[in-house]
């Protein structure tokens, strides 16, 4: 960009869009040229800010007027396709929330078209950037094989954030919006290839579409022996006991994500909470001739965790350092693309009621 900011158009101002907004504001590198989103969020969100930025309805609108150099995707995934292969005409680089788009074909448009305009895409995989997770990951790697992953992210919604899960049960499910991330982290964790997947869900509400469903689980079988499952649940009615288990378990020990403050007593519809983990609890199989553990427990503690705020500035330079130093991400893109993959094959899975081979 010449040593000038990167011109950013933020499309999409609701949770996700306004702590990009807020990291873009506070990143040297990127200078904000437009909030866009179809009701009152974009104004919301601009009374937080330090400036006044132009706001606009529609995105098409909002490249023509500010030709941007980057483009912040944080709508609702089933319009994520077609504003990110606008943006891509408009010859922009694209930060866009998981999933990159709701079917694999989709997102492989994104990628080619990107490829061959020589642009960059980062997909919001917000746990790649937390430090406890990266150690979480590489903790695994240690337990031997096969692995035992355990994890779920339920969310007793009300109020506001039961409107947003409505919204988004119109395009996708509890599994696939969420489950791409830990999906992602159970490929991280094997390092192998998922080969089965099968999966239950079930409709609890009128208020969910009848086509979807907003509690489900899935499992998953890779071809070193490792299995994991995986649950997500929205809703006035979802349980908030256990509704945050981080787990992994191998030969050698096991690996939780724990909290030591009681963090996950309730509020579990809060976003602050998800990405919250401050301790990692390594337990050690081997023992004595007794049968007695030779090792105590490791408990692994990060003092300065991220808030989610930080952890979304964390994505932006990464974003940032995209542009700027041409990063290889190819396997970024790869990575997102296969998790996708899995939790729509899941997804399929549910509707079908039968195992799915990968």
């Amino acid at each position: 960009m010449d040593g000038l900011p990167i011109s950013v158009l933020v499309i999409g101002c609701g949770n996700m869009g306004a702590s990009h907004a807020k990291a873009y504001e506070q990143h040297p590198g990127f200078a904000i040229c437009g909030l866009v989103s179809r009701g009152s969020s974009k104004k919301e969100l601009n009374q937080t800010l330090i400036a006044d930025y132009t706001l606009f309805a529609d995105y098409q609108a909002a490249l023509e007027a500010t030709k941007p150099d980057a483009v912040c995707i944080s709508t609702y995934p089933d319009t994520h396709e077609a504003i990110a292969l606008k943006a891509l005409e408009m010859g922009c680089h694209l930060f866009v929330e998981k999933p990159l788009a709701t079917t694999v074909e989709g997102c492989n448009r994104i990628i080619e078209v990107a490829k061959s305009m020589g642009k960059q895409v980062v997909v919001g995989y917000i746990l790649r950037h937390h430090p406890t997770w990266i150690k979480f990951i590489a903790t695994a790697h240690q337990l031997g094989k096969p692995l035992v992953m355990r994890m779920n992210l339920n969310q007793q919604s009300q109020g506001y954030m039961w409107e947003v899960h409505k919204n988004l049960m119109q395009s996708l499910s509890p599994i696939v919006d969420c489950g791409v991330h830990y999906l992602d982290v159970m490929c991280q964790m094997t390092q192998a290839k998922p080969v089965s997947v099968s999966s239950i869900g079930v409709r609890l509400s009128a208020e969910v579409p009848v086509d979807n469903y907003n509690y489900g689980q899935l499992q998953i079988r890779f071809d070193d022996g490792s299995v994991g499952w995986y649950e997500a649940g929205w809703g006035p009615m979802m349980s908030e006991t256990a509704f945050f288990i981080k787990d992994v378990i191998g030969p050698k020990g096991s690996a939780s994500i724990i909290s030591e403050e009681g963090l996950y007593n309730d509020g579990s519809d809060e976003i602050e909470r998800h990405t919250k983990s401050n301790t990692i609890r390594w337990h050690h199989s081997s023992m004595n001739e007794k049968n007695e553990f030779n090792k105590a427990d490791d408990f692994i503690r990060f003092e300065d965790d991220p808030s989610h705020q930080q952890l979304c500035n964390n994505e932006q330079d990464f974003f940032y350092r995209a542009i700027q130093d041409r990063l290889n991400l190819e396997q970024h893109l790869n990575d997102a693309v296969n998790s996708l993959q899995i939790v729509l094959a899941c997804d399929q899975a549910v509707r079908l009621q039968k195992t799915i081979s990968l």
